[in-house]
């Protein structure tokens, strides 16, 4: 009698597991389309906002955290594009980008499904913290799991997307971005007028060879080079010390609001700060990274569908990392030094600027060229009067800020490197002029069918 109760048991238990997998398996293959579209809307937005995340905690610099920006939506574009049968391949367009995978046509994909998994495997790939990035995946695989979708589609569209993030991946490793650390250190000169380290931390030049990056679009980073500043001088009531009276003045004399300007469009990746003998640093967004946020809070407000919206984020990061590439060969071509060391030398060894030297040359000012850059493309797709409260600082303590149109909010972000003491003006005009070049290249060249009408 026990032997039979016993084996009566098993076989209820077999029962319920049996039955179990009968339910999860039939769960699975419901296919809740309606459901899915609802998961993926504004989901491009969601990545990028998950991806700063990973950035800030990683504390890349801003040229490096553009092109991490870059390649993952390049991954994610060329898996939702297939959405929408009008989207045309980036594959030609972009420098060495040569056929990509594409999707056998007798298999059901889900290309929303397919952008996710390339999405965060090619992030994986450039990021530090990867374990990050591959828990953040399965977060999302059980997040679309849930919301119901074919077995069969499921699998369809992982593996394409891991195929296309393996080839974006490929392409990535051409770049020269591994090269680069081969390459000689910055040597400070003894020339009063080039770039040297300046407080709290003194730290190197930041990527001095990033010009021998591959740019996405330009076809080199001397393309759109915007000349050189102001000749070096120390005499009173020379141009360039006058430009530099103008830096130490308007510090000196900030109203309440220049100095929310300031503070608003910081986005130093990593602030020192000492207090006694201890010093910390605070990790924030980068510029780049503020403007793929204001990019991302425009996808929220919009209905556009996933193609539509991967093509936007596409545009606008691709944009971002030519600008950086092209700001940075300037930068490290004239080497000017920056206000902070000038102005304690000859003017004030008092003087301290409202936010921290950043530590790489002066000119050009890289907000200046990133912010045109990214509103001169959202200005290009939206509109010029496409009013927006930026809510991007607000993690890190500051409040909202209203614009009437996206360059109104670069013509900010512009200034506040002089408010904030780190920028000569003409560094400031100049990066603006080199910005809108770069953006105005992708316009006119890179065509991904992003008609918004």
């Amino acid at each position: 009698m026990v032997v039979q109760k016993r084996y009566t048991v098993t076989i209820r238990n077999a029962l319920v597991i049996f039955m179990s997998v009968i339910i999860l398996a039939s769960c699975r293959e419901q296919n809740d389309q309606a459901g899915q579209q609802r998961y993926f809307q504004s989901s491009i937005a969601r990545y990028n906002r998950l991806l700063t995340d990973v950035i800030v905690a990683d504390i890349f610099t801003p040229p490096v955290a553009s092109r991490i920006y870059a390649y993952s939506n390049i991954a994610a574009y060329e898996c939702g594009r297939y959405q929408d049968p009008d989207r045309p391949t980036l594959a030609g367009q972009v420098n060495d980008l040569d056929s990509l995978p594409r999707p056998e046509a007798e298999k059901d994909y889900s290309y929303p499904l397919a952008a996710l998994i390339a999405f965060t495997h090619v992030a994986e790939g450039l990021v530090f913290n990867q374990e990050r990035v591959e828990k953040l995946r399965s977060t999302l695989l059980e997040e679309v799991e849930d919301v119901g979708m074919e077995s069969e589609t499921f699998r369809n569209s992982v593996h394409f997307g891991k195929a296309m993030a393996s080839h974006i991946l490929e392409w990535a490793k051409t770049d020269g971005y591994n090269q680069r650390t081969s390459l000689p250190r910055y040597s400070v000169s003894d020339d009063p007028g080039r770039w040297r380290p300046t407080p709290p931390d003194y730290l190197e030049a930041i990527e001095p060879h990033w010009s021998t990056i591959r740019p996405f679009v330009l076809d080199s980073a001397s393309q759109f080079d915007p000349g050189l500043p102001t000749p070096f001088d120390t005499a009173e009531g020379s141009p360039f010390y006058k430009e530099a009276m103008e830096v130490y003045g308007t510090v000196l004399q900030l109203s309440p609001e220049q100095l929310n300007i300031a503070k608003f469009w910081d986005c130093n990746p990593n602030i020192s700060h000492t207090r006694g003998h201890v010093m910390y640093f605070q990790q924030q967004i980068s510029p780049g990274g503020h403007w793929i946020h204001i990019t991302a809070q425009i996808m929220d407000e919009k209905a556009l569908d996933f193609a539509a919206e991967s093509a936007v984020m596409t545009r606008v990061t691709m944009t971002l990392a030519d600008a950086f590439i092209s700001c940075w060969d300037q930068k490290f071509k004239s080497g000017l030094t920056r206000p902070e060391t000038y102005i304690n030398k000859y003017i004030d060894p008092d003087w301290k600027p409202i936010l921290q030297t950043p530590a790489f040359p002066e000119h050009t000012s890289g907000h200046s060229v990133a912010s045109t850059s990214a509103a001169t493309i959202l200005t290009h797709l939206f509109g010029e009067n496409h009013a927006f409260i930026d809510s991007t600082e607000i993690p890190y303590g500051l409040p909202a800020r209203k614009f009437s149109g996206f360059l109104e909010a670069s013509g900010e972000a512009a200034i506040s490197r002089l408010y904030g003491g780190i920028h000569y003006r003409p560094a400031i005009e100049k990066g603006k002029i080199q910005g809108e070049a770069v953006a105005n290249l992708v316009i006119k060249e890179i065509d991904m069918g992003d008609s918004l009408d």
